[in-house]
């Protein structure tokens, strides 16, 4: 039997536009809680976005990535994808997450990701 891809969006406004099947967290906090669930399975696509609204960003869920690798304890995830509208931040995300060993991918612009339900980015 195939095993099902394991998909782990964070973002807080925006949903895979083909409905596919993926886990998704709205904060930081759900995002490290849900990542955290994933410590010793597999996450074939991580999507992440950088600004999570007011005050939040992807840091705590980039923090526990970055510390993982660097303890020697890589998450297996096939790739990130790296899909903010934020240049710096997405400029940092990548760098920090290469450096640390991960396979990344700038997705900003991607058309797999987008506003539903006619919201609009701010």
């Amino acid at each position: 039997m195939e095993r099902r891809r394991t998909i782990v969006l964070v973002d807080d406004l925006r949903s895979f536009v083909d409905g596919r099947d993926a886990e998704v967290a709205r904060t930081s906090a759900a995002g490290v809680e849900l990542i955290g669930r994933y410590r010793d399975g597999r996450i074939d696509e991580l999507w992440l976005d950088h600004d999570l609204g007011g005050d939040d960003t992807i840091w705590p869920v980039v923090e526990i990535l970055e510390r993982a690798a660097f303890e020697k304890r890589p998450l297996d995830i096939g790739v990130v994808n790296v899909h903010s509208a934020n240049p710096a931040g997405v400029a940092k995300m990548v760098q920090v997450l290469r450096h640390r060993g991960y396979r990344v991918q700038v997705a900003s612009g991607s058309t797999d990701v987008g506003y539903l339900g006619g919201l609009t980015a701010s």
